[in-house]
C-alpha cells in the first residue's frame, strides 16, 4: 500500500511513498501529511475470524491487510512488546460501568497512557527500518504530556535513532515531567520551553519543514522524523484497539456481530479518534465518533458549527492538560478524507494565514453524519469523576472524565457507548484525590497515598520509583533556543 498527501503534491514530493518512507518523513508536501491511498476492507468476516483471537494474532492480520513494506519477523517484535503490558493476555480490558456504557482502558503499558499502545510497536519498527537502511534519525517529539514519556521509553538505547522531546515546563503533571526528565539513555534529550504545548508543536513542524535544519543534520549523518500522530506510523496502531474493544463487547455478550456502538473520545490532537474514523471506513459498526473537548474546545466548535477559529484565542490550562491544545493536527486527515487535497490545501492555508476556516453547509453536514462533539469543563470532571466511583466504583482520570459529559448528553438510542481512558489514574493525582475528598493542592506523591488508600489500589511499581529517581535532564529554555540547543544534543 502507498501513501499520498493531505494538501496535494507540490512538485518536488513523490506521488506517492511506501509505509516505511512516510513514517521516515511524515511531512508531506506544502506542509500536508501522508494518508493511505486507499484503506483495506475488514467488514464482518475479519470480525468473526478474530472473535477469539488475541491483541497480536488480531493485530498482525489488520497490519498485514494494510501491505506495509515492513518485515515480517519485525512487526512480530514489534507487536510482541505489548507482552510487556499488565496482563499480556488482553492489554487493553474494556470494563463495563453502566448497561450501556464501558471503558476501554488504554494505559496498561509502561507509561501509564494510551500512547503506549501505539508507541511501544512504533519505536521498534523505526528503529529496524533505519538499521536496514545504515540510516541515522532524529526522532522529534512534542508533547502534552504523555507522547514524551511514551516516546523515550520506546526509543531509549535503540540503536540508530536519537530523540529530542518537547515539554512546555508548567505544562504537564508532576508524574509526566519526572517521567521525562528521569530518563538517562544517551540517545536521550529533553528540553523544557517556556511555552506550552502549542508552541512545542509549532516548532516540531518548524523544524521537520526546515531545510537549513535538515541540511544541518545532513553534514551529520542524520536525518529528520517525528514522534507525534503527525507521523501515520502512531496512527496505524491506533486503530487496532478499536477493533478490538468492539470484539470484547461481543465476548462479552453486550452487543451482537453487527450491533452498531458509539465511539467517545478524549480529543485533543484527533489521532485517537481519527484510528477510530479509519475502523469505521473498514467496515468495523460504527454509528457516531464522539469528540469530547475540555475547556480548549476548538474541535467541538469545528464539528458544532463548521467553523475552526484560533483568532484571540489563548491556551487555557486544565486539570486535562494532555487535551490542552488548540492546533489539532489530525483532523486535516479527516479533512481530506471527506472533501479532497485541493479543498484541504485551502482550508489548512486560511488557518495559517488567517487563524480560521470555515466549511460549507454541505460540507458541515457530511462531517456531522459521522462526528459530533461535547465539552466539558474541569469542575464538571471532578464531580464526574465523584460520582461514578461512588455510585460505579469505577476510578478514572480527568482526560476520561470529560467523556462522562457528552455519554450523558447523546439521545439515548439503545445503543452501546465505548468510552476511551487514555490515561491511569496516577498520572494525574491531585486533581483525582480533590475531586475524591474535596481537598486541593495536594502534591502528586501525597495525593496518590490518598487515592491508594482510599480505593484500596496499589500505586504502580513504575510510578512510585519515580520520586527516588535522579532528574538528568534539566534543561529548560526560551523556545526560540531549541534548534540551537537539539544541535548542541547531537
Amino acid at each position: 500500500m502507498n501513501f499520498i498527501e493531505t494538501r496535494g503534491n507540490d512538485g518536488q514530493h513523490p506521488q506517492s511513498v511506501t509505509f516505511s518512507e512516510a513514517i521516515l518523513s511524515p511531512i508531506a508536501s506544502f506542509g500536508g501529511l501522508y494518508v493511505p491511498e486507499s484503506l483495506p476492507t475488514l467488514g464482518q468476516e475479519f470480525l468473526e475470524k478474530h472473535l477469539e483471537s488475541n491483541y497480536k494474532t488480531m493485530a498482525k492480520d489488520m497490519l498485514t491487510r494494510f501491505e506495509i513494506d515492513i518485515d515480517e519477523s519485525v512487526i512480530d517484535e514489534a507487536l510482541a512488546l505489548y507482552d510487556k503490558f499488565d496482563d499480556p493476555k488482553n492489554p487493553v480490558p474494556v470494563v463495563k460501568v453502566k448497561e450501556d456504557l464501558y471503558v476501554s482502558e488504554l494505559y496498561h503499558g509502561p507509561t501509564r497512557a494510551f500512547k503506549d499502545m501505539a508507541l511501544q510497536p512504533f519505536g521498534k519498527v523505526l528503529s529496524a527500518i533505519a538499521q536496514k537502511r545504515n540510516e541515522n534519525y532524529l526522532i522529534l517529539a512534542a508533547t502534552s504530556g504523555d507522547t514524551g514519556p511514551a516516546a523515550l521509553e520506546t526509543f531509549k538505547n535503540r540503536a540508530n535513532v536519537q530523540v529530542a522531546c518537547l515539554y512546555p515546563d508548567g505544562g504537564t503533571s508532576d508524574v509526566q515531567r519526572l517521567q521525562m526528565v528521569t530518563e538517562d539513555a544517551e540517545n536521550l534529550k529533553v528540553i523544557g520551553i517556556k511555552g506550552n504545548f502549542d508552541d512545542a508543536q509549532a516548532a516540531l513542524k518548524k523544524l521537520l519543514a526546515s531545510q537549513s535544519f535538515k541540511a544541518e543534520l545532513k553534514t551529520k549523518h542524520i536525518s529528520l522524523s517525528a514522534a507525534n500522530s503527525v507521523n501515520f506510523g502512531r496512527i496505524i496502531f491506533q486503530i487496532i484497539y478499536h477493533i478490538h474493544s468492539y470484539l470484547e463487547l461481543v465476548r462479552q455478550e453486550a452487543i451482537t456481530m453487527g450491533e452498531k456502538v458509539n465511539l467517545n473520545v478524549p480529543s485533543a490532537n484527533f489521532g485517537n479518534l481519527l484510528g477510530g474514523y479509519y475502523a469505521l471506513k473498514m467496515g468495523l459498526p460504527v454509528n457516531k465518533l464522539i469528540s469530547s473537548s475540555n475547556e480548549n474546545n476548538l474541535l467541538m466548535e469545528l464539528i458544532n458549527t463548521g467553523t475552526y477559529d484560533l483568532r484571540g484565542r489563548k491556551l487555557q490550562v486544565t486539570t486535562s492538560p494532555a487535551m490542552d491544545i488548540l492546533k489539532s493536527s489530525n483532523i486535516e486527515r479527516v479533512i481530506f478524507d471527506l472533501y479532497g487535497a485541493q479543498r484541504t490545501r485551502e482550508l489548512m492555508a486560511d488557518l495559517d494565514e488567517k487563524e480560521v476556516y470555515t466549511l460549507t453547509a454541505s460540507e458541515l453536514t457530511k462531517l456531522q453524519s459521522l462526528f459530533s462533539a461535547d465539552q466539558c469543563e474541569g469542575e464538571a470532571g471532578k464531580a464526574y469523576i465523584k460520582s461514578v466511583y461512588e455510585n460505579d466504583g469505577y476510578l478514572m482520570d480527568p482526560h476520561t472524565a470529560t467523556s462522562f459529559k457528552a455519554y450523558e448528553n447523546m439521545p439515548k438510542d439503545g445503543l452501546k457507548t465505548i468510552i476511551y481512558s487514555t490515561a491511569e489514574w496516577t498520572k494525574f493525582s491531585p486533581t483525582i484525590a480533590e475531586a475524591l475528598t474535596g481537598e486541593a493542592g495536594a502534591k502528586d506523591i501525597d495525593a496518590l497515598k490518598t487515592i491508594s488508600e482510599k480505593a484500596n489500589i496499589a500505586i504502580p511499581s513504575m510510578i512510585n520509583g519515580l520520586f527516588d529517581k535522579k532528574i538528568t535532564q534539566d534543561s529548560v529554555i526560551e523556545k526560540e533556543d531549541i534548534e540551537k540547543v537539539i544541535l548542541a544534543f547531537l
